[in-house]
């Protein structure tokens, strides 16, 4: 018999054990169309499927930004895209999504996620941008302003369960943390770079780590490559501690690394600012934080707004997600809400700024 044979048939590498334990080998989870039934009892146990994320208080974000058809909607942290569907299926017919997001592994997957569900480029753009590029964004797809404005802060959970990034010590990775892995240094260059005092200080302005002194001198200046490095350096620093507490120090660890890495604050900063005039009159904003040092600041710059005329109404207080939703999905028991809403002429010196003045 003549003629090329075929290639030998390959079967998938066995994992270890009876379930999949490894981000890479649960094949399943990260093919949801094709194993509905297994990513369900994922969902069912209270967890969230492999390179996936469950959006976060989206029954409270629609009611606070109250998207009505023909509304241009952002989502300034689109990530794996359940925000920007609910408001999708809210504005149409006649409405448009831009949806933004730093994460160049992330996006594309999203965006094609997005389009498989019916979203073509007419009513929903994705562009790569951090939050605080809104105004060039808009500029960039001739939107002269938003009706609804949506910022879920902190990390998806793509990002934190995958290992390769470097977001979690539950297993071990690169010590990275970048949201954009082509753009600055990776947390364990911070790390070497850092002294003790200045470590400190982040510690305890990123993460309300009480224990910020001591892990300052045990960390700043050393190479951890792994993040099973850093959790165990942490651990090892704060023996004395309780296990608990111990614990409990390693997750504010990462978090302000994090911070720090992506420049979290810097950003939010400069959305807050910014956010009025990327609105149309009358827009809403609502903005998901996970961390009191973000709550601060919007507070703050909400507040601020009301009392200098760019806001008609702002939250009384923060919406928190209810104990369903905390018993479903963990990630989101930190999660706090805040929105507000623009007033209907801006004073004149924010439509100055807005055209381009001082």
């Amino acid at each position: 018999m003549t003629g090329e044979s075929s290639p030998p048939h390959r079967r998938r590498a066995h994992y270890a054990g009876k379930y999949p334990r490894r981000f890479d080998e649960k094949y399943k989870e990260h093919h949801p169309e094709q194993y509905p039934e297994t990513v369900r009892k994922v969902l069912d146990s209270g967890k969230t499927p492999a390179g996936a994320h469950v959006p976060i208080l989206t029954a409270e974000v629609l009611e606070a930004l109250d998207p009505q058809p023909g509304d241009t909607a952002v989502d300034c942290t689109l990530g794996y895209g359940g925000h920007a569907r609910a408001m999708l299926q809210r504005i149409q017919p006649g409405g448009r999504l831009l949806g933004l997001d730093v994460d160049p592994l992330e996006l594309p997957k999203t965006e094609a996620r997005m389009r498989r569900l019916g979203f073509g480029p007419d009513v929903f753009v994705a562009r790569r941008s951090n939050f605080a590029g809104l105004p060039a964004a808009l500029a960039a797809e001739a939107l002269a302003g938003a009706d609804c404005v949506l910022a879920d802060l902190g990390v998806s959970s793509m990002q934190l369960d995958a290992p390769g990034r470097g977001f979690s010590f539950k297993t071990p990775g690169p010590l990275d943390m970048r949201m954009n892995p082509n753009r600055g240094r990776p947390a364990s260059a911070l790390l070497l770079e850092l002294e003790p005092a200045a470590l400190a200080t982040l510690l305890a302005e990123n993460g309300d780590e009480p224990h910020a002194v001591i892990l300052g001198e045990a960390l700043a200046g050393r190479a951890l490559e792994q993040t099973s490095d850093l959790a165990t350096a942490i651990r090892s620093a704060l023996a004395h501690v309780r296990d608990e507490e111990r614990e409990q120090s390693v997750r504010r660890v990462f978090q302000a690394l994090r911070i720090a890495v992506n420049e979290e604050f810097t950003a939010l900063d400069t959305l807050l600012r910014h956010l009025p005039q990327c609105m149309n009159p009358g827009g809403r904003a609502a903005i998901v934080t996970f961390h009191s040092g973000e709550d601060r600041r919007v507070k703050k710059a909400f507040q601020a707004g009301l009392r200098d005329g760019l806001y008609a109404a702002i939250a009384d207080a923060v919406v928190r997600p209810t104990a369903e939703e905390r018993r479903a999905n963990p990630r989101a028991s930190a999660a706090k809400l805040r929105w507000a809403r623009r007033q209907a002429a801006l004073p004149q010196h924010a439509r100055e700024w807005r055209r381009g003045g001082p």
